[in-house]
């Protein structure tokens, strides 16, 4: 029984194959139900008393070294196979790696970040559950005052409310900050709206905020001078045309030259040669009396835009729920913007 042993030892040392198909037949005739090794296991009831141990002994080793041999074959074929596989791959193309695009939104926002922080504005943000105080009465919004029936408001209860503008956040800063102030808010605001191609229940904003000394209404031209030459180029024109809003006095309305007809006219300008893009305004001393800041001191402006409104203008899309709905199609249009 042992001269058998040796035998199939033998037989295991000198097997060699590159084939996965002849080491899984290989593996069978040794170790499978049938195989020689099991064979040997199935007659050790049979081996003398005095030889058992020794031949015990010579059978595991046995086993051990053909499943060895099996686990090397199978390890030398499947590298084999991978090489065949990496040769025969050298002339086929490799496959595209699909970069992502980031959301027209948010290129045009963090283009406007950009602009402003160039001139030193920082960056604020909070929110977008906000208490009456800071959505409304702290910008000279008083109660009852007919100036909150120009923001349809998603209220939460009586004092908490959906933020209708990022002016709430330039509340904060005015209240946990020192003059001077220089900072933008962009976010997320939202206006119980019908939802058209012109209007959404939410939208994007930035608005911003300088409070120092000596501020006047000419540093606030010259600031929106910058932004709209950065923006849309240096043949960019702007006119202020005189408006109302409770937290800014004197106030006025941004118009920027049509980016699509160069100021000629066109039906998205409605032939006048403008688009607005913005509101803005010296800050309401009783703005600043709210904040605990000495209007006898200080001055400031404020201005705010909506996003959507200059991608509309960079970008000529027109319907404002193209940004919401999340089709890839209109997405993948702008990955080239994102670099």
């Amino acid at each position: 029984m042992l001269e058998k042993v040796q035998e199939i030892i033998e037989e295991v040392r000198v097997f060699k194959t590159s084939k996965p198909e002849d080491v899984e037949s290989f593996r069978i005739s040794m170790l499978g139900k049938k195989g020689k090794i099991t064979a040997l296991f199935n007659e050790f009831k049979n081996v003398p008393a005095d030889q058992k141990k020794e031949f015990g002994r010579q059978l595991n080793l046995l086993k051990k070294e053909a499943q060895e041999k099996v686990n090397l074959l199978k390890s030398s074929s499947d590298n084999n196979k991978d090489g065949e596989q990496i040769s025969s791959d050298l002339t086929i193309p490799g496959q595209p790696y699909n970069l992502g695009t980031r959301h027209p939104i948010s290129i045009i926002k963090n283009e406007i970040i950009d602009i402003f922080s160039s001139i030193g504005f920082s960056i604020s943000e909070g929110p977008e559950i906000e208490d009456d105080w800071h959505n409304f009465s702290a910008l000279n919004f008083p109660e009852n005052h007919p100036a909150r029936d120009m923001q349809d408001t998603f209220f939460i209860s009586h004092d908490l409310a959906l933020r209708t503008h990022t002016s709430s956040v330039q509340v904060r800063e005015m209240e946990s900050k020192k003059p001077p102030i220089r900072t933008i808010s962009p976010g997320r605001v939202y206006r119980n709206e019908a939802i058209s191609a012109r209007a959404h229940c939410f939208f994007h904003q930035v608005e911003g905020l300088y409070i120092d000394e000596n501020v006047s209404f000419g540093d606030l031209k010259q600031t929106l001078i910058f932004f709209t030459k950065e923006m849309f180029g240096e043949d960019a024109k702007i006119r202020l045309r005189p408006s109302y809003f409770p937290f800014t006095e004197p106030s006025a309305e941004l118009d920027v030259s049509c980016t699509i007809c160069s100021g000629k006219g066109c039906n998205v300008c409605k032939y006048s040669g403008w688009l607005e893009i913005m509101g803005c305004g010296m800050v309401d001393p009783n703005v600043l009396i709210n904040c605990k800041i000495d209007p006898e001191k200080y001055t400031g402006f404020a201005f705010g835009m909506g996003i959507e409104r200059i991608a509309q203008l960079k970008y000529q899309v027109n319907d404002l729920r193209l940004y919401s709905e999340n089709d890839l199609r209109f997405l993948e249009q702008f990955k080239k913007a994102n670099f």
